[in-house]
């Protein structure tokens, strides 16, 4: 039976930062990305995508705002159902071909999903999640006093937005997505979901963001599927990063995991969540694993040959 992955595409998968924002760019960062998507599948993966949206609704909620004497900005949540939208298509149309050209006539389906947090996650009260471009800190200070943003610096790397990121509970397409799953690659949970609470009468009413590796994770576990992919900028993980005493680690137990989190090893806004979602995925699946590791080195990855994976042992 072929083995299941979902694979959770990080931001430099979309776009990358030697180019311009624009959706032209985007676009032929994806179409590279969909070669190596595709070149798993022709090994006899069967796989789900999950992608991340930061940089691209953040650009979403600026343009609504500089437009706002013109027509009303769209609420965050719809934001998000936007990017899962030209995110999903971009995706869509640059994995197909590559399916097609390696004889792998299969559909490839964007699914507009939603995810329920709970309105009373604690992480409502403690914004960490960044969205949108970076700013120098003095651009930073700026954005706090004139738009009463919550900005964090983020791994070295600038100064950014940051917003509730609650813990996703349940994926309400799930049903559609395993009706999908033998019939096509679904691209799910776009940006971590569309976040919905849940009211009392059983509607859904949009709130703020989820994590797309914890997103990806809660897909994984709902799908049985039998390892979680993680690709992002780096090859491995790493404990002391950016120190002269950088140590690049290769396998890491549920145990060593939990103890490099207690000691602040990873970058909250980056590879926190990353490592934090192998976990729940091991923890819930002791049998199976999940890697992190980069975009360049997936498949050395999955063959075992590098990028970090994490086992329940």
């Amino acid at each position: 039976m072929p083995e299941r992955i979902v694979i959770a595409l990080g931001g430099n998968a979309l776009q990358s930062g030697n180019s311009a924002p624009t959706a032209e760019a985007q676009l032929e960062v994806v179409k590279k990305t969909s070669e190596r998507i595709a070149e798993i599948s022709r090994r006899g993966y069967e796989m789900a995508v999950v992608h991340g949206n930061g940089p691209q609704v953040g650009r979403i909620v600026l343009a609504g705002e500089a437009a706002r004497d013109v027509v009303p900005p769209m609420p965050f949540d719809v934001c998000g159902a936007m990017s899962q939208g030209y995110i999903g298509y971009h995706i869509q149309q640059s994995l197909k071909y590559a399916l097609s050209s390696r004889g792998r006539n299969y559909p490839v389906v964007t699914l507009a999903t939603q995810v329920v947090e709970d309105r009373n996650d604690p992480a409502f009260q403690n914004p960490t999640k960044p969205i949108g471009a970076f700013y120098s800190q003095e651009e930073a200070r700026k954005l706090e006093q004139e738009k009463g943003y919550i900005m964090r610096e983020d791994a070295g790397r600038g100064w950014r937005r940051v917003v509730a990121s609650p813990m996703p509970r349940r994926i309400v397409e799930i049903g559609a997505i395993r009706l999908l799953w033998d019939h096509a690659v679904v691209i799910a949970c776009g940006g971590g979901g569309i976040p919905v609470v849940e009211n009392a009468d059983g509607t859904l009413e949009g709130v703020a963001v989820i994590d797309k590796d914890f997103a990806a994770e809660l897909l994984a576990e709902e799908v049985g599927a039998d390892a979680l992919l993680i690709l992002t900028e780096v090859e491995k993980v790493a404990i002391r990063f950016g120190k002269p005493d950088q140590e690049n680690l290769s396998h890491l137990n549920l145990a060593q995991a939990a103890q490099y989190v207690r000691e602040g090893q990873f970058g909250v806004g980056s590879m926190l969540p990353k490592v934090e979602a192998a976990m729940k995925f091991v923890r819930a699946n002791p049998d199976k694993r999940a890697i992190i590791t980069s975009l360049d080195r997936c498949l050395d990855a999955l063959d075992g040959k590098t990028g970090t994976v994490l086992t329940f042992a």
